[in-house]
């Protein structure tokens, strides 16, 4: 029989989308040559495992199976299920009492009837006084209203146990998703070195990649002035079907089970359509074995060791994290970084009255950070979320990092005219608008104020007499209008917009807004 080795995790890697799971465990090779690592997950890639080891035997063959079972090796899968089997026992109880009552109902029934008869013909002939009649009838009565009151509780409690055991039966399906009673097994076959070595003590090394396991990225940016710190979470989450105790963890950014080529072009080709033919009728891997190889200050906030190869990079947080196989996110710390934050404010008064603060900054750090959800915060107040994209060293992004309330703005509709022209009879429609943006903060404040004009798509429609003080710094052909406002601390600022739209005679007008 093949050696059981009792190899425990003693490292994980996880990927954005697998891990990679390595058990260490020492045997003595006692007869046959074989050890066996079993209970291990469902989800292994079979081309991933390998095998290292030390001692005075050589691997010669590996071989991966499934390890079929009839009882689930999980406790908590076993709990699960026996509970399923005691209420199935129980249900099947109540289904027997339900019968014997119901044989009992129709039988009280049937003698009530047949009884009934009888004393009736026997107080007719005066055979029988009507008082043991009556008690006679109030006996069978009775029992039969016993009877189907017993019937009534049982089937309330069967609909109770009916529910119970849906409830069982979606628990057991949920853990049989993760610790089903079929497993994976991992058997390494070695050659011993016989001279010498009685019954050799081996430790070997088993790594494999599965599934259902990753990372992702989570931040927490915190403003404080002008600096901005950011704080790199790595959030993990498995459903492998075992759990990871607390042991060295990396986090990698390699997709070890995507297919790896470079890019190549197919020729492209144009032809004339033809029409689709009419539909026709339709008529265990190996793995291989590797040699061994081997007032008071802020607290700090432990990060991770990075390593930064030519395409992948690694971080391996600071102490051992556990991750159970329940789905739920478990975050590590990866980075801390202290960047420099030009801020500015924008507003949109056509579309709302806030002033956002915007912030623009470079990453100065060696890291590519991943795409990911961000915390904001403006010291230690929660101001809202935003979203990361994939940040390159050296690259600079813009953060809109909340609404800021000391900057005031407001557009007002100071002008509106509607009439026709003398000549031609073209309906016209003119509007001035009056912006204004005061700074509330102690601090001078560069505010950037959009706004708009129309755009017509109709030749019958046309906008003329576009007026703006001060001029926009920019303008676009789509008829964005941007100003560029350099306030002082309690200063304000004012913006006038006037424009004439002209409809050709008999044109309706689409998309006109106030």
């Amino acid at each position: 029989m093949p050696t059981v080795l009792d190899a425990p995790i003693v490292a994980v890697t996880v990927y954005p989308r697998h891990a990679r799971i390595t058990r260490r465990g020492r045997a003595r090779l006692a007869g046959d040559p074989r050890l066996v690592l079993g209970d291990l997950p469902l989800g292994i890639v079979p081309d991933s495992v390998r095998v290292a080891g030390r001692g005075p035997a050589t691997v010669v063959g590996v071989e991966l199976a499934r390890q079929v079972r009839a009882e689930p090796a999980d406790p908590e899968l076993a709990a699960l299920v026996e509970r399923q089997r005691t209420v199935k026992r129980r249900l099947a109880e109540i289904g027997d009492a339900r019968t014997v009552e119901t044989t009992r109902a129709e039988l009280l029934d049937a003698l009530a009837r047949r009884a009934g008869g009888a004393l009736a013909t026997a107080l007719a002939r005066g055979s029988a006084e009507p008082d043991r009649v009556a008690h006679i009838g109030e006996a069978v009565t009775g029992q039969l209203g016993a009877t189907l009151a017993r019937q009534r509780d049982l089937a309330e409690r069967h609909a109770r146990l009916t529910e119970e055991l849906d409830a069982a039966a979606r628990a057991v399906r949920d853990r049989e998703a993760e610790h089903g009673p079929d497993r994976t097994a991992v058997t390494v076959e070695l050659a011993p070195e016989r001279a010498g070595h009685d019954d050799p003590e081996v430790e070997l090394e088993v790594s494999y990649v599965v599934t259902e396991a990753g990372w992702e990225s989570g931040y927490d940016l915190r403003l404080r002035g002008e600096r901005l710190a950011l704080i790199w979470h790595g959030i993990v989450h498995q459903r492998t079907g075992e759990d990871w105790p607390e042991c060295p963890l990396t986090l990698s950014t390699a997709r070890p089970a995507a297919g790896v080529s470079v890019p190549e072009l197919a020729p492209w080709f144009l032809d004339r359509a033809r029409p689709a033919p009419p539909p026709q009728g339709r008529g265990g891997s190996s793995t291989l074995a590797m040699p061994a190889g081997g007032g008071a200050p802020e607290m700090a906030v432990a990060t991770a060791e990075a390593e930064h190869g030519a395409t992948v990079s690694t971080y391996r947080p600071t102490r051992p994290v556990a991750v159970p196989a329940d789905g739920r996110p478990y975050r590590t710390t990866i980075a801390e970084l202290a960047l420099t934050a030009t801020l500015d404010h924008v507003a949109a008064p056509v579309r709302d009255d806030h002033a956002y603060l915007r912030a623009v900054v470079t990453n100065g750090s060696p890291h590519t950070l991943r795409p990911g959800r961000a915390a904001l915060f403006h010291d230690t107040e929660f101001v809202g979320t935003t979203s990361l994209p994939t940040w390159a060293p050296g690259a600079e992004v813009e953060l809109a990092l909340g609404i800021d309330d000391r900057i005031q703005v407001e557009r007002e509709l100071v002008r509106r005219t509607a009439g026709r022209g003398p000549l031609s009879g073209a309906r016209r429609r003119e509007v001035g608008y009056r912006i204004t943006v005061a700074n509330h903060r102690p601090t001078p404040a560069t505010v950037t104020v959009l706004d708009q004009v129309p755009v017509s798509r109709d030749d019958a429609v046309v906008v003329r007499d576009v007026h703006a003080h001060p001029e926009p710094d920019e303008r676009s052909d789509l008829g964005e209008l941007t100003w560029r406002l350099e306030l002082a601390p309690g200063a304000d600022a004012e913006i006038i917009l006037s424009f004439r739209v002209d409809v050709g005679k008999g044109v309706e007008l689409a998309g006109w807004r106030e």
